[in-house]
């Protein structure tokens, strides 16, 4: 079994007035796909906020390839290949979806129409419409584009939070497609996930949120967790 690319361990954190996590374990190795289920208010996005460094850990350890990276700046994260992309995209709506894409190589060096031109092939309505203006594309049209500008900066560890968060059930069905694209090129993600069919038919492990706390986890190559057991633990 490959060791670990992340790894957390006993893993505190919130904000002035309020701790939301407590003692979080958990681990992702290199070309796994992991879900970080849970209710609403659980610690999900806190649990990617602190891994990016938009949130600094009260305590504990994050390990990346074994160096500890607990409590950096966002910025050095993203530079050792940890790349998140938010709930809100952070695009810029009046820019071409080309313009977009090349803004998340910008620390690259050199010549990135290759890399261009392999992101066209795993997306390709965004090659059909490189040149259109974001704010004029369809919600499930702009995930695509953050999801793909991510991966222009070539990440070791793709974070996704609510991918398909306030789309409709065709889009989310277009978000999944590409999501299993990128796990049959070898991404490596954690992905955080309302939507339990979605995350399940992408993911090889879940791990549940309740309050803070790691509850419960599965193997799902292994076919050990089915849908509505899950929601069980979730919600009940």
């Amino acid at each position: 079994m490959a060791e670990a690319l992340l790894t957390l361990r006993g893993v505190e954190a919130g904000y002035p007035q309020k701790q939301i996590l407590f003692g979080v374990d958990l681990a992702v190795r290199p070309r796994e796909v992991v879900a970080l289920l849970g209710a609403n208010g659980s610690g999900k996005s806190t649990v990617l906020n602190t891994v990016s460094g938009f949130l600094r850990p009260w305590r504990g350890s994050i390990r990346l390839e074994g160096a500890e990276i607990a409590g950096e700046a966002p910025h050095r994260t993203f530079r050792r290949g940890i790349v998140q992309v938010s709930q809100a995209r952070d695009l810029f709506p009046d820019m071409s979806v080309e313009d977009n894409l090349r803004l998340g190589a910008a620390i690259r060096r050199g010549a990135v129409s290759a890399l261009l031109a392999e992101i066209y092939a795993g997306f390709p309505r965004l090659a059909e419409r490189r040149r259109q203006h974001v704010h004029l594309m369809s919600g499930g049209e702009q995930q695509m584009v953050a999801i793909a500008r991510a991966l222009m900066g070539e990440p070791k560890l793709l974070l996704l939070d609510e991918p398909s968060g306030g789309l409709a059930p065709k889009l989310v069905e277009e978000i999944a497609s590409a999501m299993l694209v990128l796990k049959a090129r070898g991404a490596t993600m954690l992905i955080v996930e309302q939507n339990i069919k979605l995350a399940l038919a992408v993911a090889d492990r879940f791990l549940i949120l309740r309050d803070g706390r790691v509850s419960e986890r599965g193997d799902l190559a292994a076919g050990t967790a089915r849908e509505e057991e899950i929601v069980r633990s979730i919600y009940l």
